[in-house]
């Protein structure tokens, strides 16, 4: 029986060539985008005469002011925005097992997914609204307006549905997707949860100084859990409810009490 012939260095360097550029596509088409935007976005606010504690940002903001567009326009937007996740995990796929089982992306561990994922929100959002309040406070940090939607019957759906949205973005292509790829080029397990990290506080510059540093500690959080646990369920869970908290929960404190939550005055 003849013994399999081990691959070439040619062909291995080919193939790490190949998982390379596969990287810079997927995050080319989202979040790597995302940050490079982010970072332009931060420096157009920080060479304004306008103070950046005086500036303000909307997460979901109004795409039409014809209500039945408008929820056109935010569906397409959040199925569209689905697609290239479908692209990870397709990329992620291997013949005998899926990419949701690689990742913990799946029912197996249903009372410890909901769990944790329940502890990690309280984790990050109760020492996050601190965060913010101190980069407010210093000035460091835009007023971040979570939610920007006229009052409808489909208002919450929507929120909710982005807020789901962005869970499966952020946690399935930063942390499910690139740490796969990392970990198959080589790298070890902190310079992953730290070059993650420094992605996800990346894409969100633009909030300001406050949102990064408070997003680098979360995908610390988060990079270390998946690296313990092998399991992006419990962060999707997490991110799923601190968004649904922030956008749903400010969208009804604006509408009860529109001067405590509204933007600045000039």
């Amino acid at each position: 029986m003849s013994r399999p012939i081990p691959p070439r260095p040619a062909a291995i360097g080919f193939e790490r060539r190949r998982v390379w550029v596969e990287i810079a596509i997927v995050l080319g088409l989202t979040l790597g985008a995302s940050a490079v935007y982010s970072v332009v976005s931060i420096a157009s606010s920080l060479t304004r005469e306008t103070p950046l504690a005086s500036q303000t940002t909307t997460l979901n903001p109004t795409l039409s002011d014809r209500p039945v567009f408008d929820l056109i326009y935010q569906l397409l937007g959040i199925f569209f925005d689905i697609v290239p996740v479908a692209l990870a995990l397709y990329l992620l796929w291997l013949p005998g097992r899926s990419a949701f089982t690689r990742i913990g992306l799946d029912a197996r561990r249903v009372r410890f997914d909901l769990a944790t994922g329940v502890g990690l929100a309280a984790l990050i959002g109760i020492p996050g609204l601190g965060l913010y309040a101190a980069a407010r406070a210093l000035g460091v940090s835009l007023n971040v307006v979570p939610a920007a939607l006229d009052s409808h019957w489909w208002t919450v759906p929507v929120l909710v549905l982005s807020a789901l949205r962005a869970a499966l973005v952020e946690e399935i292509i930063v942390v499910g997707y690139l740490f796969t790829r990392l970990r198959e080029l080589g790298w070890g397990t902190w310079p992953i949860i730290v070059a993650s990290a420094l992605l996800r506080g990346s894409y969100h510059l633009y909030q300001g100084f406050g949102g990064f540093v408070g997003n680098v500690v979360m995908g610390v959080v988060f990079g270390w859990f998946y690296a313990r646990y092998g399991r992006t369920m419990p962060l999707v869970v997490a991110h799923w409810i601190l968004d649904i908290v922030s956008f749903v929960g400010y969208s009804l404190a604006a509408g009860l009490w529109p001067d405590l939550f509204g933007p600045p005055a000039d």
